[in-house]
């Protein structure tokens, strides 16, 4: 059994459980792994992709582009470099919005690959648990039957008994979805169809 840490520890969340804890800690710990061994290139597509997804690189490009028009007006003195309709500018936007689109895909497609492992992990734990729980429900069944306690054999706790299989799952899923087909533009891509 978990020991809920006593009251005057030097933690922040003095009342979670000691398991809790090293499971944040190991959570923490596994993310900072995954963060160090990033490729060169990865970690310049995620710092360029965090920079560029803050409010400071819109309100900077606001300002770029106002000063661009601004002295392309020829009102200040200075000899228009990029009259309008700013071919220039355009180029250059451009060509930032390719190299933007680029390392936000690089740095999304990490982000998903791993968000299938944490999936992955996920339905492990939970077809673990499921396993276990279906085991404890019959042992608690024997328990039952060895005191002589009556049960009912159509309740929901019989059918609780009954292992789970994934597949089964899945299967009913498909068939639902065959019945109900979800709107075109919520429809997820199916795995080996692209």
């Amino acid at each position: 059994m978990a020991k809920v840490r006593p009251p005057h520890t030097d933690s922040d969340h003095r009342s979670l459980c000691d398991v809790i804890i090293r499971n944040i800690e190991s959570h923490a710990r596994l993310v900072s792994e995954d963060l160090s061994r990033r490729s060169l290139q990865e970690r310049m597509a995620d710092a360029i992709t965090a920079s560029c997804g803050r409010m400071s690189f819109v309100f900077l490009h606001a300002l770029w582009f106002g000063l661009w028009v601004l002295l392309n007006t020829g009102r200040f003195g200075i000899r228009p470099f990029d009259p309008f309709p700013y071919g220039l500018l355009t180029m250059i936007v451009s060509l930032e919005a390719i190299f933007l689109s680029a390392f936000v895909l690089i740095s999304q497609n990490r982000s998903d690959a791993r968000a299938d492992m944490r999936t992955d992990l996920a339905l492990h734990v939970v077809l673990l648990t499921e396993h276990e729980v279906t085991r404890a429900l019959r042992m608690l069944e024997a328990i039952q039957e060895r005191l002589g306690v009556p049960h009912d054999r159509e309740s929901d706790l019989a059918q609780l008994e009954m292992e789970t299989r994934p597949e089964d799952i899945l299967a009913e899923i498909q068939r639902l979805g065959r019945r109900h087909p979800r709107p075109r533009h919520a429809q997820a891509v199916e795995p080996g169809s692209t």
